[in-house]
Formats: C-alpha cells, sequence, structure tokens
C-alpha cells in the first residue's frame, strides 16, 4: 500500500457527486494502461471519500446509486480506471520525462532513415521532435504518442518505420552460442553447413542493426559473416 505522502488524488464524477480515492500516481497510470497491479497496492486508503482533503467518506446509497454496487475494490477499480489523475507539477514533469524517453527510445529502434538505410540516433530524434513541439502527454499510450510524434518529425528528418532480414553465418567454433543469439532477433529460419558452421536469417527492427552486429561479433570474436537483405516496412 503507498504513502499518503506519496499518493495524489484520482477523482470521479457521475450523477453530480464526486468520488475520491487517494493513489500511487505511477501504480494508477500504470493499471489504466492494462498492467496488472493488485488493487490494494495501488491505493494510500482502501475508502472511498467525498472529499479526500477532508477524509470525508462517500455515503453509501451514492455509492450505490453511482456504481450500482457497494463493493469497493470494483468501486476503486473504475475510479482508478475512469477518473480523473490529480498530480503534482514535480510528478507530471518526472512521468512526461520517463514517456519522452520511452516515445525516443521506441523510434530509434524501430525507425530508419530510408535515404541512407541507417538508423537515427536518439539524440537526432529528440533534437527533432523539440523542434517539432511535440507534446507528451503523461497519460496518453506509448503506441498513440509515438504515431503522434513520428507525424510531427516526418517534415524534419527522413525517417520510416522498418524492419530488416539479417543473414548470419556462424563458423562451428562459435555454435554453441546461435542459442543465446536467437534472444536478440526473430528468426525466419535457420540450416546447419556441411562444415559444421550455422546459417540463420533473423529479422530485426531496423533501428537496432549497430546492436545487433555488436552482439554477433562479440559472440564470435568478429568471425561471423552477416548480409543485410531486403527491408521490410513495418
Amino acid at each position: 500500500m503507498v504513502s499518503l505522502d506519496d499518493a495524489v488524488i484520482a477523482r470521479f464524477k457521475r450523477h453530480g457527486l464526486t468520488f475520491e480515492i487517494l493513489v500511487d500516481p505511477d501504480l494508477a497510470l500504470s493499471y489504466r494502461q492494462g498492467k496488472e497491479h493488485p488493487v490494494d497496492e495501488i491505493v494510500a486508503v482502501e475508502d472511498v471519500f467525498e472529499n479526500a482533503a477532508t477524509g470525508d467518506r462517500a455515503a453509501e446509497a451514492d455509492l450505490k446509486k453511482a456504481f450500482d454496487t457497494l463493493d469497493l475494490p470494483v468501486i476503486i477499480e473504475r475510479i482508478i480506471k475512469e477518473g480523473e489523475l490529480h498530480l503534482t507539477s514535480a510528478q507530471r514533469r518526472r512521468m512526461q520525462e520517463e514517456k519522452r524517453r520511452q516515445v525516443i527510445n521506441i523510434i530509434a529502434r524501430n525507425g530508419i532513415n530510408p535515404q541512407t538505410m541507417t538508423p537515427h540516433p536518439p539524440q537526432r530524434i529528440e533534437r527533432a521532435m523539440e523542434e517539432a513541439g511535440v507534446h507528451i502527454d503523461p497519460f496518453k499510450r506509448n503506441e498513440d504518442l509515438v504515431n503522434e510524434a513520428m507525424k510531427a518529425i516526418r517534415p524534419i528528418i527522413p525517417i520510416r518505420f522498418e524492419r530488416v532480414r539479417i543473414a548470419v553465418k556462424i563458423p562451428a567454433a562459435y555454435t554453441s552460442n546461435i542459442y543465446d543469439l536467437k534472444n536478440h532477433g526473430d528468426l525466419m529460419k535457420e540450416e546447419w553447413q556441411t562444415d559444421g558452421s550455422w546459417v540463420g536469417v533473423f529479422e530485426i527492427p531496423a533501428g537496432i542493426q549497430d546492436e545487433f552486429y555488436g552482439v554477433i561479433n562479440r559472440f564470435t570474436k568478429g568471425e561471423a559473416e552477416t548480409r543485410l537483405l531486403k527491408a521490410k516496412v513495418a
């Protein structure tokens, strides 16, 4: 259960009535975005208030009228999912910055410059977002924020989302590492060669090519062979 000092108000209005609960802002937002958390870990107090600041509890008749139930966990869950989260300025700035980093990371991992077929560094994406005046709403889903950011920065930098396929040949001396390598991309097909070497075709987000090549070189001490195949628009 969250500390009262760290809790913020989640407010829900219905039929002219106001209901408030005290919640952890990060867990409440995460819960609204679909992640599972026990309700008792999100709230500071397992109670519903008419006014949380004064500690005035909501009347049972009002709860019944608004929610058609007196089951507190059900009511609290609905307030978390549908109510307004009231954050402090510091909390909002922190959540916005975290969201901004997540959006930049998603775009950097999946985006590519179609003119050069190379990834954009995160710093370039961040500068383009700043130049375009991209606003980060901490309550929006990452998917929606990424779509908005991509639309805003396309006039500034050439970028599109793509996945690429890379053929990899691992010498026989390093084939014990291919099982670890499979965790770094989607293996589309594989084949063992007569000399004991292994050939596989991986599909990965275009923006992580350098990272992928680095993993391969680390596993094989630079002795692997790689070939970039045709890119695939995501």
